[in-house]
């Protein structure tokens, strides 16, 4: 049933995603930054953490869990370190994540000669 959940949340996501875009005119951009807002938003209150016990890669693999991530490090490090672990925090939890898409986003510009 694990799988099950996975994708009928991960699928709810982005049945969500496509919906902001077709009715409400939001561009991906916006619909990206929303989400992850969101996702910020359900940590602070506490039901993120809830959502990945229930539905395992379908709530972490969306951008949403990019935002849980975000502040889940910020308050955690920010505990323990002060103002300077809000910092460490946020890089701490998400900097493979950034890492990973500037390196793929520039070889991808490498082989693909984009315009622009």
């Amino acid at each position: 049933m694990t799988f099950v959940y996975a994708f009928l949340v991960g699928g709810a996501i982005c049945v969500v995603g496509q919906l902001m875009m077709d009715v409400f005119k939001l561009t991906p951009a916006h619909v990206v930054a929303t989400f992850v807002v969101v996702g910020a938003a359900l940590d602070v209150f506490g039901v993120y953490d809830h959502l990945i016990e229930f539905a395992g890669a379908g709530a972490t693999v969306p951008i949403t869990s990019f935002g849980h991530s975000l502040l889940h490090g910020a308050m955690t490090e920010g505990h323990q370190h002060g103002y300077l672990g809000i910092a460490m925090g946020i890089f701490k939890l998400t900097s493979a994540g950034i890492t990973s898409a500037i390196l793929f986003g520039f070889l991808v510009a490498l082989f693909f000669k984009p315009k622009g």
